[in-house]
């Protein structure tokens, strides 16, 4: 998110409250209060979903690790109830943040997550349970989507669904049980990124300040500037230069569509977060934070795996260099990207949806809307 009253930018910020809508959890206690039919509680249970801290579900778990003054982290995840975590960490052993993202991510957090979600059925017997499945992210990210890593981390988290299923058998359970698998994104190779800062700064929008001999972003006078995570950049412009950022941005290599109002209108993200304008990159593309020319004039924290002071997601954290103690500034290592809006009569970056039971949901199509899943799981009670 950007500030624009503090001019600073936060990434990964966890906090429910974010949202501003009601989740499935809260709909459900919604529905509760106002049914005199519904005469007993439906148990909610969330297992690493990134924006749920504090939120109104009844089980919670969710990496919140402690950065402590000396540079040093203490891993932990925030739960509810109270101590939740710390009881499943004395059966299951501790979360081990690093296996979940950077440079060291891989089937072991979801692994563990699996686990996690074994015990909650277990010892919380909810009513509906949410469980995010999270390495094959970073290995299509790493080598692409049609790599053989993608092929074998599927079948890692068919093992890991399959245990989730098998638990629920041991319960008694599994035959009044829907399962619902739903992916995240969908995923496009690329070859390279658009450094779209970089742009701006050539473009005279954008300005930086020189601290110690290195460049960071002048947030105060820039004329704009973009947040990146993946394909997708809130580009944050002053009055007065919504229609030459609008330009610069069209006449880029890499860059398939540019947002303004009307069209962010369409897509229903003109929130008042967002960007003045929207970029979305070609499906070969990503884009990059950078801003510096010149590698050597770059800020310390960009050769550093440092998720919240990069004004954008930054994937080549995947590849630290422990020799070298950073990460590389090689943009063509990464070989998969996401966040463009899908295409409905193409039929391309579409999420997958699989359920065990016939819903009713694909009856007169072949594709259905998230609100409709939620509104699903809402009215099975």
């Amino acid at each position: 998110m950007y500030d624009r009253s503090s001019h600073s930018v936060s990434f990964w910020e966890q906090p429910s409250a974010l949202v501003q809508c009601d989740r499935v959890w809260d709909t459900l206690k919604q529905k509760k209060k106002l049914s005199s039919y519904l005469s007993w509680d439906v148990k909610t249970a969330v297992l690493f979903f990134q924006n749920t801290m504090y939120a109104n579900s009844d089980v919670i778990v969710t990496p919140r690790p402690l950065h402590m003054g000396d540079g040093k982290m203490i891993q932990w995840c925030y739960s509810k109830p109270v101590g939740y975590y710390e009881d499943m960490k004395r059966n299951l052993g501790e979360f081990n943040l690093a296996t979940y993202w950077g440079p060291l991510a891989s089937p072991m957090s979801s692994e563990w997550i699996g686990k996690a979600a074994e015990y909650t059925l277990e010892k919380s017997r909810p009513n509906l349970m949410f469980v995010y499945i999270p390495h094959i992210d970073y290995s299509a990210q790493r080598f692409g989507k049609k790599s053989s890593q993608v092929r074998d981390d599927l079948k890692k988290a068919d093992n890991i669904i399959g245990s989730i299923v098998e638990k629920t058998s041991k319960l008694g359970i599994k035959d009044e049980t829907e399962f619902l698998i739903l992916s995240e994104y969908a995923f496009n190779d690329v070859s390279d990124s658009i450094p779209l800062n970089v742009k701006l700064r050539d473009a005279g929008l954008l300005d930086t300040r020189t601290i110690g001999e290195k460049e960071y972003v002048d947030f105060e006078f820039s004329k704009a500037f973009a947040m990146v995570d993946h394909q997708v950049a809130h580009v944050y412009v002053k009055d007065g230069f919504v229609d030459k950022t609008q330009r610069v941005l069209e006449d880029l290599q890499g860059v398939d569509r540019v947002l303004s109002k009307e069209k962010k209108k369409e897509l229903k993200i003109d929130h008042e977060r967002s960007g003045e304008i929207i970029a979305i990159s070609t499906k070969d593309r990503w884009f990059s934070y950078y801003w510096w020319h010149d590698a050597q004039k770059a800020p310390p924290f960009a050769g550093t795996v440092d998720i919240h002071r990069k004004p954008g997601y930054d994937p080549l954290e995947l590849f630290f260099d422990r020799e070298r103690n950073s990460i590389p500034f090689e943009t063509n290592l990464i070989k998969g990207s996401h966040g463009r809006p899908p295409d409905l009569e193409k039929g391309e970056g579409l999420a997958v949806y699989v359920s065990n039971r016939k819903s009713g949901l694909t009856k007169n199509s072949s594709t259905v809307k998230c609100v409709d899943i939620a509104n699903h799981l809402v009215n099975t009670w």
